[in-house]
C-alpha cells in the first residue's frame, strides 16, 4: 500500500497536478498580494482625504491664531472645529506657535486648552513648518495622526501661526481592507480546488494515453506485439501513439526476419558436419553447435561462457591475441588411450566494416581419418617400396650371377632361374593383390554374385587340401576336421572370390600350423548369419596384433612371413571381398595356442522344391 501511494507521488499524473496547483497558486498569490496592497493604498489615500480640513477651515483657524485676543480667538477656534464637517476623525486639536494647545474637538478635553503641548511630532512641525503623517497602535486599535502646520505668508515670510494635530481610527479602514481580503481568500482557494480538479481530469487525459504508450511499449519489450495503443487524438500524443502502433508493427515483422534468420542459422549450425565455436571479443565462447560439443566431448554448459583456449586446450601453444594477429589452421590432438581424434580447427574474425573485431569463429572438423588414409598411403607406399625392392634385389643379383658366367654352370644355372622365376612370381601375385586393393579401393571391382550352397562350395575347397596333403609328401602334414550343419545354408556371393578368401585363410592355418597339426572348420546358422569359422593350432598372436591383422602389408613375424612367401595383403583383400557380400570377417587368438577365422555372411532362404537334387 506504502509503495503504490509513493508511486502514485512519482507519476507523471501526480507531477502535472502539482505543477498546475503551484502555478495556479503563484498566481492567485501574486494577483492577492498586488491587490490587497492596492486596495489597501488606495482605501488609506481615500480615508486620508476624507479626513482632511477643508482649505477655508484651515484659513479661518490662522486667522484666530494671529488675533491678540486669545480668550475670543479660542471660542472662535472651538466654534470651528465643531462645526467642520470631518467624518471619522477621533480628535482635532489646535496649537499655536508657542506650543499652547488653543482648541480641540473633544468635549472632555477642554480643560487642555491653554496647556503646553508635549507630543514631539508638534514640536517638530512647529519647528520645521513640515506636515508629519504616522500610523500608530494604540492598545490592539490603528490610528492615523496628521500634524498639519498653519503658515501665513505676508512680506515674502512664512510665519508658522500654529499646527492642527488630527487622530483617526483607521480600525473601520482595515476592516474592510480585511472583509475584502477573507473574501479574496475564499476565492481563491475555491479556485484552487476548481482548478486542481480541472488539472486532475486534464492531467488525466494527458497521462492516460502515456499509460498506455508504456504498457504497450513493456508488452513490445516482452515480445508481445499483439496489441495496440489507442489514439484519441490528432495532436502530439496522438502522433505518437499512431508511431508506437507502426513501430510494433515493424518491430515484430524485424523481430520474426530475425528470428526466421536465427533459427536457420540454428538449423545450419546443427546440421553441420563441422563444428563451430564463436566468441566475443574477450575470446568467450557465445556460441557453440552440437557437432562441436559431440568432437569436444563437452555439454552446452561446459563450452558457453568458457575461454576458448580452455575448451580447445590451447592454453599452452597460443595466446587470444596470437589467434586474432595470425588466424589460421590448427590441429588439435584430442585423443585417449582407446580412442584417436585429430581436429584441423580453422580461426577466423568476426569484424565490423570499421575493422573493430567482434570475436573470433572456428571452424574445425574431424580428420582423424584423413590423417589416417594419409598415414595409411605414406606406411603403404614405403611397404611396396620395401616388398618389391626385395624380390627385385633377388632377381637382379642372380641376374647379375648369370651374365658374370654363372649360366654356364649346369647344377648352378637352374637353380638360379627357379629362384629368380620364384620371386618374379612373387612380385605378379603382389602386384596382382595391388591391382585388386586398388580397384575395390575405387569401386571398380566387379563381382558375379549367384545363389549358392556355402555347404557345397567350402566342402570343395576342403577337398583340395586334402588332395594336396595326399598327393605331396614333401610338405607339411595336416589334418582337416569339418563340423557342417546337416541344413543347406544359401548366400549370394561371387565364388571365385569367396574361394580365394576361404584360400587365404586354410593358407594361413597350414603355414602357420604344426606338422601334423589340426585345422578344425565349422559351418552353421546363427540368427539367419552363415557362420565359417576355421581354427588352427599355429603359434595364435599377441593380442596387441589382432586389431591389425586385416591391416595392408601387417604382419606379425615379417621375416617369417616374407620366408614364406606372403606379402601382407591377404587378410585385407578377404576382409574387403567378404564386407561386399554384406558380411565379416574376425579373428580370436591367444598367443601359443592358435588362431580362429570367423566368417560371417547372410544367409538367403530358398525353396527346395525349386532347385534340382545336387546342384550347386
Amino acid at each position: 500500500m506504502v509503495k503504490k501511494r509513493w508511486k502514485f507521488f512519482k507519476s507523471i499524473h501526480f507531477k502535472i497536478a502539482l505543477v498546475f496547483v503551484l502555478m495556479l497558486l503563484l498566481t492567485l498569490e501574486t494577483v492577492g498580494a498586488v491587490f490587497v496592497r492596492q486596495l489597501e493604498y488606495q482605501n488609506l489615500n481615500t480615508f486620508k482625504e476624507s479626513i482632511q480640513l477643508k482649505p477655508y477651515v484651515n484659513a479661518s483657524l490662522k486667522k484666530q491664531l494671529a488675533s491678540r485676543n486669545q480668550i475670543k480667538a479660542n471660542k472662535q477656534i472651538q466654534t470651528i472645529l465643531q462645526d467642520a464637517d470631518v467624518s471619522n476623525v477621533d480628535e482635532i486639536t489646535v496649537v499655536d506657535s508657542r506650543g499652547n494647545i488653543r482648541g480641540t474637538n473633544q468635549t472632555s478635553s477642554q480643560s487642555l486648552v491653554g496647556q503646553k503641548n508635549t507630543d514631539s511630532d508638534i514640536k517638530s512641525s512647529l519647528y520645521s513648518g513640515k506636515t508629519i503623517e504616522k500610523n500608530n497602535s494604540e492598545n490592539n486599535n490603528r490610528y492615523y495622526t496628521l500634524i498639519t502646520p498653519l503658515i501665513n505668508s505676508s512680506k515674502n515670510q512664512n510665519n508658522v501661526e500654529g499646527v492642527v494635530y488630527i487622530r483617526a481610527n483607521l480600525g473601520q479602514v482595515y476592516h474592510n481592507i480585511n472583509n475584502i481580503t477573507i473574501i479574496y481568500l475564499f476565492a481563491a482557494v475555491l479556485s484552487i480546488i476548481l482548478g486542481l480538479i480541472l488539472t486532475l481530469i486534464i492531467s488525466r487525459a494527458i497521462t492516460k494515453p502515456i499509460e498506455e504508450l508504456k504498457k504497450q511499449t513493456e508488452q513490445i519489450a516482452r515480445g508481445d506485439y499483439s496489441g495496440h495503443v489507442q489514439v484519441y487524438g490528432h495532436d502530439e500524443l496522438g502522433q505518437l501513439a499512431q508511431a508506437v502502433n507502426n513501430l510494433s508493427v515493424q518491430v515484430e515483422e524485424s523481430q520474426e526476419l530475425t528470428e526466421s534468420e536465427r533459427r536457420r542459422l540454428d538449423s545450419v549450425l546443427d546440421n553441420m558436419t563441422d563444428g563451430v565455436v564463436a566468441t566475443d571479443r574477450r575470446g568467450i565462447v557465445s556460441i557453440v553447435n552440437d557437432e562441436a560439443l559431440d568432437l569436444l566431448g563437452l555439454n552446452k554448459a561446459q563450452a558457453v561462457g568458457k575461454p576458448i583456449l580452455d575448451i580447445l586446450k590451447l592454453q599452452n601453444r597460443y595466446t587470444l591475441k596470437d589467434l586474432i594477429d595470425d588466424p589460421g589452421q590448427v590441429f588439435l590432438d584430442f585423443s585417449t588411450e582407446g580412442h584417436k581424434l585429430i581436429l584441423s580447427a580453422h580461426f577466423s574474425l568476426i569484424q565490423r566494416k570499421s575493422g573493430f573485431i567482434n570475436g573470433i569463429v572456428c571452424v574445425f572438423h574431424d580428420v582423424t581419418a584423413q590423417q589416417k588414409i594419409d598415414q595409411d598411403r605414406r606406411q603403404f607406399v614405403s611397404n611396396v617400396s620395401h616388398e618389391l625392392r626385395t624380390p627385385l634385389t633377388s632377381v637382379h643379383s642372380y641376374i647379375e650371377a648369370l651374365l658374370d658366367g654363372a649360366w654356364k654352370d649346369e647344377k648352378l644355372a637352374p637353380k638360379f632361374l627357379h629362384v629368380t622365376q620364384d620371386e618374379t612370381d612373387r612380385m605378379i601375385r603382389m602386384i596382382n593383390d595391388l591391382l585388386t586393393l586398388s580397384r575395390m579401393d575405387s569401386g571398380t571391382q566387379k563381382y558375379n554374385t549367384e545363389l549358392v550352397n556355402i555347404n557345397k562350395l567350402v566342402n570343395y575347397i576342403l577337398d583340395r587340401f586334402d588332395m594336396i596333403v595326399k598327393n605331396d609328401d614333401s610338405k607339411k602334414h595336416y589334418k582337416i576336421k569339418r563340423f557342417f550343419t546337416e541344413q543347406d545354408l544359401w548366400a549370394e556371393i561371387d565364388t571365385d572370390r569367396f574361394t580365394q578368401v576361404i584360400d587365404n585363410i586354410m593358407n594361413n592355418a597350414v603355414k602357420y600350423s604344426p606338422d601334423g597339426g589340426v585345422i578344425t572348420c565349422r559351418l552353421y546358422e546363427n540368427h539367419n548369419e552363415i557362420v565359417i569359422s576355421i581354427a588352427d593350432q599355429g603359434l595364435g598372436m599377441p593380442k596387441s596384433a589382432i586389431k591389425h591383422i586385416f591391416d595392408r602389408f601387417y604382419r606379425i613375424d615379417k621375416a617369417r612371413s616374407r620366408a614364406q612367401g606372403g606379402s601382407g595383403l591377404g587378410l585385407a583383400i578377404s576382409k574387403e571381398i567378404i564386407e561386399s557380400f554384406g558380411g565379416n570377417i574376425r579373428v580370436e587368438s591367444v598367443e601359443g595356442e592358435g588362431s580362429t577365422f570367423y566368417v560371417f555372411l547372410p544367409c538367403e532362404s530358398v525353396e527346395e522344391d525349386l532347385w534340382d537334387e545336387g546342384q550347386a
